[in-house]
């Protein structure tokens, strides 16, 4: 089996595409994380799949899979990525597009300069859209981890986000306690962990463990979750620009109940295909 791909990344968060509607992809998990490896194979966080659209409302479907070969339910830099490659393989002839994910409707837009911004939907802090073992819905949760007591904001962006304030974004602990806040008993489906410097009102510096990839350039949906707790929590001003380790990303959000907008870069790497 032969298969057309589009390497692509949205700044260094870095995916293999599929059309899934011109040509039938079956890839197995094992099949997703052989491609995954580096050394043998192509390479990626998540490999992203454009399939017709189940419902009369959408465009088109799309669905995200880790490099562990575990499917997802959203993805931030994919849903830019995914943008860009339906317009440019001329799937269709709109810049506004609505794709259905796992965690609901996303409506990305091309906008001026390249960029992608995309509609993410409100952000959803209660306990059971994660999930999370929690009484109630809350802005700030203790969660013990390895002994310590931990103050997070855990929130839905249609994928589960658990977020860390920190002083420092470069001594940040995210190698020893991002996996362990990942696989928290109090997260039945695991977690993405981000570690938050709030460097000003309209500043936030952010890295992030993500589920079932790990510590990654850049997560689009982790610096939508990073925005929304910082706000919730009256750190930020509706408009923050979001700095990762591959590049920034700018979010809008004027608070609880509204749509939370996210704004950014989608690049092409390379075409290629793949024998299976």
């Amino acid at each position: 089996m032969q298969l057309k791909f589009t390497k692509m990344h949205g700044l260094g968060n870095d995916f293999m595409v599929f059309d899934g509607i011109n040509q039938v992809v079956d890839l197995s998990s094992q099949q997703i994380q052989h491609l995954a490896n580096r050394r043998f194979g192509v390479g990626f966080d998540q490999l992203l799949l454009v399939e017709k659209a189940d419902g009369c409302e959408a465009d088109f479907k799309y669905r995200i899979y880790n490099a562990n070969g575990g499917e997802v339910e959203q993805c931030g830099n994919g849903v830019r990525c995914f943008a860009r490659f339906v317009i440019e393989k001329g799937l269709i002839n709109k810049n506004r597009i609505v794709v259905e994910t796992l965690g609901g409707t996303v409506v990305p837009e091309l906008v001026e300069g390249g960029h992608v911004r995309v509609d993410m939907g409100a952000p959803n802090f209660h306990p059971t859209a994660l999930p999370f073992v929690a009484d109630e819905a809350s802005i700030s949760h203790a969660l013990e981890v390895d002994g310590e007591v931990l103050f997070i904001g855990a929130v839905s962006m249609g994928n589960p986000h658990a977020v860390l304030q920190v002083t420092n974004i470069q001594t940040a602990e995210v190698e020893r306690l991002g996996p362990l806040i990942e696989s928290h008993a109090r997260f039945p489906r695991n977690v993405n962990a981000g570690f938050m410097q709030i460097v000003d009102r309209n500043r936030i510096k952010l890295r992030v463990y993500e589920r079932g990839a790990g510590e990654t350039m850049a997560c689009g949906t982790g610096a939508c979750a990073a925005m929304a707790v910082a706000r919730s929590q009256e750190l930020v001003d509706e408009r923050v620009t979001v700095e990762l380790p591959g590049g920034e990303l700018l979010i809008e959000w004027a608070g609880l109940g509204q749509p939370l907008y996210m704004t950014g870069d989608a690049s092409n790497v390379f075409e290629g295909k793949v024998e299976l």
